[in-house]
């Protein structure tokens, strides 16, 4: 999908202090004063990776490989990172641990139940023992797959739903190529099934990479289309951890850390994408959103996504740009009160206005993101028809998202902000 840049009218003033690694104390003190959520637990889990961050840290992967009981690693990828240096040099840092991996990239954007089918079968047939990922999400989540069914034999979608491994799955090291999709540090892993045209979504502890290697160097490679949809993605997940169901007090901090670094630079990161600090803090807010979301779980602009992605086979942060103001709208107008503390962290002046008008100052924030890197106002712009509505709203209602959302959904209110994002 090729995005058309509009003139930004954004300004970069509720993310990153210039040049550094610190953001501005806003959003850890709301986190820290915000209403609760409904039905927030009160005791927290927090599932997390070992976590190695840095420029040069794709260097320290052959070790950690080599930690995890590494021979034979498989390492997955796509084509599109086959065209960029970092394969061969992460196959480099491999062999220099004495590590003989095995490359394997056939995959297309939102992985399909039969890529990962075959992933597996050349896993089974290259004797590996531990599986890579190295790229976006899509990437990952076909690793995640193939460890699954390294574990437990069977098809891919009938992992379908919460903790439905039944044996443990191989190790697993996940370095992303893109800042926004958390899925290296994330229990999630989400597939498409070819026959039904959805995404299945699937859940558990077990899909939490044994580590997550993170080199901001290899968001350079990244075209600009794809830094604009993995960026509003991670805002995204800050936004919806922030108000899910599922929050507590650890996840509350790193969703809004992550909203206020995508602010800050997403935007800077695109028009400048050699300079090294909005690269560097975009890498860090995609982890942030991570470690959020997958504690937190998500809502209704991830659930509907979902649905879109997997009957069109469109671009997953694409489409959550699209759908976020919506759901954000729909949201504040039951729950504003979370909404306050999320437009602290874009910068807007939340304590001024009532709350549910800072939920709609939210929305229209994201929208003004949105529109600065390019990305379609409505779902119409990508191919969304009104017929297929129907379809995405009763298939929504299935989605392990939605039990999070902070307000009630129906079937008919799910129709209503597809047809609003039309």
């Amino acid at each position: 999908m090729v995005l058309t840049r509009r003139p930004s009218r954004v300004a970069d003033d509720g993310g990153a202090w210039p040049d550094s690694g610190l953001i501005q104390p806003a959003a850890p003190e709301a986190a820290a004063t915000a209403p609760p959520g409904p039905e927030a637990p009160t005791i927290a889990k927090f599932h997390a990776p070992e976590i190695i961050f840095g420029e040069g840290a794709l260097a320290e992967a052959g070790h950690v490989a080599a930690r995890l009981g590494a021979r034979r690693p498989m390492l997955v990828t796509d084509a599109g990172l086959l065209a960029t240096p970092w394969v061969d040099e992460l196959v480099g840092h491999l062999r220099a641990a004495g590590l003989t991996p095995t490359v394997w990239s056939g995959l297309t954007p939102n992985p399909k139940d039969h890529e990962i089918a075959a992933g597996h079968e050349r896993y089974l047939e290259a004797g590996c023992d531990v599986i890579m990922g190295l790229g976006g999400g899509s990437v990952i989540d076909a690793g995640k797959g193939i460890a699954l069914l390294a574990a437990n034999g069977g098809n891919i979608l009938d992992f379908e739903g919460v903790d439905r491994s039944r044996q443990p799955i191989p190790p697993m090291v996940m370095i992303p190529s893109t800042a926004g999709t958390g899925a290296d540090v994330s229990q999630f892993c989400i597939v498409t099934d070819t026959v039904q045209r959805t995404k299945i979504t699937i859940i558990g502890r077990t899909l939490v990479p044994d580590v997550s290697v993170t080199d901001p160097r290899l968001l350079t490679t990244m075209p600009t289309w794809l830094a604009a949809a993995t960026g509003l993605d991670a805002l995204t997940h800050g936004i919806e951890a922030f108000v899910s169901r599922a929050h507590n007090l650890l996840t509350d901090h790193h969703a809004l850390t992550s909203v206020a670094l995508v602010n800050g630079n997403l935007v800077r990161s695109i028009d400048e994408p050699s300079e090294r600090t909005p690269r560097l803090l975009m890498a860090q807010a995609s982890l942030e959103a991570g470690l959020a979301f997958t504690n937190a779980i998500l809502g209704a602009a991830h659930a509907m996504s979902h649905q879109v992605g997997g009957l069109l086979d469109l671009p997953h942060g694409v489409i959550n740009g699209v759908l976020l103001p919506h759901v954000v709208r729909f949201n504040a107008r039951a729950h504003p009160g979370r909404y306050v503390p999320i437009a602290r962290a874009l910068g807007l002046p939340a304590d001024a206005m009532p709350p549910e008008e800072a939920g709609f100052a939210v929305a229209d924030r994201v929208r003004a993101l949105a529109d600065a890197v390019g990305v379609p106002k409505c779902l119409g712009e990508i191919g969304v028809t009104a017929e297929h509505l129907p379809v995405l709203a009763r298939t929504t209602l299935h989605d392990a998202c939605l039990a999070t959302n902070p307000r009630a959904a129906d079937v008919a209110d799910i129709e209503a902000l597809f047809r609003a994002a039309l």
